[in-house]
């Protein structure tokens, strides 16, 4: 750890001390979170202007993602047919073009008008009872009341019972591909992977790693093995299998774009209104900015609830805690980002921690402005936690893993599409908030994204002895999202920002899994803060529309956070710190850091001091100064592999 000099101290202090809690709008004078107080310096992400910088004017060929501002210029495709430079992949629907390159010719090409930025096509890596522990097992079926008029003119009340399982919605997986064959996915004699595209190049679209086949059936599979105790969240959802990892679980950025480019113009055919990505890479560029980010942002503008995994690096090589190293796409303010619990094999909750590897936030992700000031994102991430310990779901046939991990089987069966197998990870928890999240459609097929995201976190439970950086808004309680979700009404795109939300008065804010009954968290992640109050669910509020972030409407003005009453009504309380949750109600507890760090201009952020640097916050765990670890893919096998006892990265 770094020597901190009492100067230092004491800066960082009266920063911890410039926060207030905040009711309702204000007069005054106040900036939104997603605006840039300076502009950006150039159009480089900091990883690849450092690799071409090392590369001098040597021939060294670098992979690229460039985004584009506008229509590409005649100067510009000159520039792309030149020799030695390759468009390896065009994403129209996103506006953005796979590059290879000379590493001399980056800065040329940046150059242009029509470049928005250029970042690395960086490596991609697979991030590694469910029904009963998340609730999902009590809402299987659920009363309809329909009011018809008779043939005598005379008006009746009708009580039919439906079943909530996806039927007809649909889920895209983007990760290894996925053993159709596999009896989990078995809807009679065909299967309910309906459609399969190969993004790796390798010209396959089944699991030969055995990584999405798993993840696959935690959001979706059947429950014809083991007599339903293997059941995915939504056993009769459609699945779109979209294979962005290879054979050894290695991806590229381009890849993941080329998938969510073709998902963007093709959801509609397939209904698909869940996207599931139990993957990531480093987050080194500013959410504003990093290409994985915008595209997410597309498709969840489009309609689409994207899930992703939050990163399995919560533990340095000591075993000790780290936070900042949630990673891209899960930095995105408008993904649901989804980190890992331990159940301990047991349904009912009371005992149910925080995984050790489950990355923790903020997110470090960050951009530098033209004074060479670097401002960091600093977004509270993940905004959800859900069983991803040790958690057994199907196994691809002859699977990679599998192969060189023999133990991760899990004796199931020995027959051939019906084996099963043992795998840990945010990479299992994104799954099951994924598959929730198709029930919570089926339920109210109204809702936003914004609004599936809202009912999910503001019906968690809040985990005893755990931190807003490290459950968000808490533990994944798919019944009671479902219950809220079913009262939403159903004209949002009519009302305005404080008009009544739900159809009926507020349901009893509390669940019973396994004779175990806890407290909703009642509360939602909001960027650099959280809000608690019965109105963020009793009144309709401006952050739950299309193609509005649900962190909008949150202002900060000399470090007090405020509600701007347009976006977010009153009687919204916004949080000023980071709680070390009681096990109750979001906000509940004792303060671990003051949200004033989150919201700072850059000033403390830009010298390294800020959540890091050996600087010690509230209870004496140090903040990461979100320097990744390398090898992030072996760590991430071992992180599959081992469960709750070994380091993580993404998975």
């Amino acid at each position: 750890m770094k020597n901190t000099n009492t100067n230092t101290i004491a800066r960082l202090t009266s920063l911890l001390l410039l926060t207030a809690i905040m009711v309702g709008g204000t007069a005054l004078p106040a900036r939104a979170y997603s605006e840039r107080p300076a502009k950006r310096a150039g159009k480089l992400s900091a990883d690849l202007k450092e690799r071409t910088h090392k590369a001098g004017a040597t021939q060294e060929t670098v992979s690229v993602i460039l985004q584009l501002s506008g229509t590409e210029s005649n100067r510009l495709k000159g520039f792309l047919n030149r020799n030695g430079i390759r468009v390896k992949g065009s994403f129209r629907n996103l506006g953005a073009l796979a590059v290879e390159l000379p590493a001399s010719a980056v800065e040329e090409l940046a150059s242009f008008g029509e470049v928005a930025y250029v970042s690395s096509d960086n490596a991609v890596a697979a991030s590694g009872h469910v029904t009963a522990t998340t609730g999902t097992d009590a809402i299987s079926t659920q009363k309809v009341t329909s009011t018809i008029i008779d043939a005598f003119g005379l008006t009746q009340t009708i009580i039919t019972e439906t079943s909530l399982d996806g039927k007809g919605i649909g889920i895209a997986v983007l990760d290894s591909g996925i053993d159709a064959g596999h009896l989990v996915f078995s809807d009679g004699n065909k299967s309910r992977v309906l459609y399969s595209r190969d993004f790796t190049g390798e010209g396959r679209t089944d699991d030969p790693y055995g990584h999405g086949t798993h993840v696959a059936s935690v959001a979706a599979g059947g429950g014809k093995i083991g007599d339903g105790a293997y059941k995915g969240i939504a056993p009769k959802a459609q699945i779109v299998n979209l294979r962005v990892l290879d054979s050894r679980g290695a991806g590229t950025g381009s890849g993941v774009l080329g998938a969510l480019d073709w998902l963007l113009a093709n959801h509609k055919s397939y209904n698909v209104r869940v996207v599931n990505m139990s993957l990531g890479t480093a987050a080194v560029s500013s959410y504003r900015d990093d290409p994985l980010c915008q595209a997410v942002r597309r498709l969840v503008d489009a309609g689409i609830v994207v899930v992703a995994a939050a990163g399995n690096d919560g533990k340095d090589a000591a075993g000790q805690k780290q936070y900042g190293r949630i990673h891209s796409p899960g930095n995105e303010p408008s993904a649901l980002t989804i980190g890992a619990s331990n159940t301990f094999g047991t349904d009912a909750r009371g005992d149910d921690t925080i995984a050790s590897f489950s990355s923790r936030g903020p997110t470090r992700s960050s951009w530098k402005d033209e004074a060479g000031v670097v401002h960091y994102d600093n977004l509270i991430k993940p905004d959800l936690v859900a069983p991803g310990n040790k958690i057994v779901d199907a196994e691809s046939d002859n699977n990679l893993l599998v192969t060189q991990n023999p133990h991760l089987d899990a004796g199931v069966s020995t027959h051939e599409n019906r084996r099963m197998m043992y795998l840990s990870g945010t990479s299992m928890a994104a799954p099951a908030a994924a598959g929730a999240a198709v029930l919570i459609l089926q339920a109210n097929p109204y809702l936003t994204p914004n609004l599936v995201k809202a009912v999910m976190m503001y019906s968690a439970q809040q985990l005893k002895g755990f931190n807003t950086f490290e459950q968000g808004a808490g533990q994944l309680n798919v019944e009671g999202a479902v219950r809220l979700a079913k009262i939403v009404r159903k004209d949002l795109t009519k009302i305005q920002t404080g008009a009544p939300l739900l159809t009926e008065s507020m349901p009893t804010p509390e669940t019973t899994i396994a004779y175990h009954t806890f407290s909703w968290g009642q509360g939602l992640v909001l960027g650099h803060t959280f809000a608690t109050g019965e109105n963020l669910m009793m009144k309709y509020q401006g952050i739950y529309g299309a193609g509005i972030l649900v962190s909008d409407g949150i202002l900060v003005s000399d470090g007090i956070l405020v509600s701007d009453g347009i976006l977010v009504s009153d009687g919204i309380l916004v949080s000023d710190g980071i709680m070390v949750s009681d096990g109750r109600l979001m906000g509940d507890g004792t303060m671990f850091c003051g949200a004033g760090i989150l919201v700072s201009d850059g000033i403390l952020v830009s010298d390294g001091i800020l959540l890091g640097d050996g600087i010690l916050v509230s209870d004496g765990i140090m903040v990461s100064d979100g320097i990744l670890v390398s090898d992030a893919f072996v760590q991430a096998q071992s992180a599959m592999i081992n469960g709750d006892d070994t380091p993580h990265m993404q998975q």
